[in-house]
């Protein structure tokens, strides 16, 4: 077994402070690309959520792979937990069926078409930014004229980081920290939003 140097935090250690790096030197823009504080659209996702869900409509969330896997937990947990209706788009069926008859570039899009709403959210979850059923079911939530949050990394001109009402991107290259990363921020979102429902603390309409 290959031995490898550790620091004097240790091989964990080292691990938790590049992803605390990764985490803390997160980028978030609005839709117009401008630059604004990671807590600000943390919040801002935290009242988009509550407001989708107090008006009848659901939060969407879609992913590939490790992403998907995100997407399906953070469904149950916002649905089951946080009170905030959700949905993910992974039925094996359903996306083998569209695969076939559309391609799968055309999976998550297909679906926002069938179900999506006016006014529901898309939280679109990429680590690279660039897949292209991710990209295609933006532009079928913005069609439809859903509220999107935009979650990426690797590389920052992925075209992904320009297409939300809120993009965060972590300047990452490795899926691991990437991914963690994303799962930690859609939790926070759900963590923030229970608290201050529970304190009674109203969002800021951002």
């Amino acid at each position: 077994m290959r031995q490898h140097k550790a620091s004097a935090a240790g091989l964990i250690g080292d691990y938790v402070e590049v992803l605390s790096s990764v985490m803390r030197s997160a980028i978030a823009t609005d839709a117009n690309g401008k630059e604004v504080a990671l807590d600000f659209a943390v919040e801002w996702a935290v009242g988009a959520a509550r407001r989708v869900t107090e008006a009848g409509g659901k939060i969407i969330f879609a992913g590939n792979g490790g992403s998907a896997g995100i997407a399906s937990h953070m469904a149950t947990d916002y649905s089951k937990n946080g009170g905030l209706r959700a949905w993910a788009m992974n039925d094996g069926s359903m996306l083998t069926c569209l695969a076939n008859d559309y391609g799968y570039e055309h999976v998550f899009a297909k679906q926002i078409e069938f179900h999506g709403r006016q006014g529901d959210m898309l939280v679109a979850i990429s680590s690279s930014g660039r897949s292209p059923n991710i990209l295609g079911a933006v532009t079928a939530a913005r069609r439809l004229g859903c509220t999107v949050l935009t979650l990426s990394g690797f590389k920052p001109d992925n075209p992904l980081r320009r297409t939300g009402d809120m993009n965060v991107f972590l300047d990452s290259g490795a899926y691991g920290y990437v991914e963690i990363g994303h799962l930690a921020l859609c939790h926070a979102i759900l963590d923030y939003s229970m608290e201050w429902a529970k304190d009674g603390r109203a969002v800021a309409n951002a």
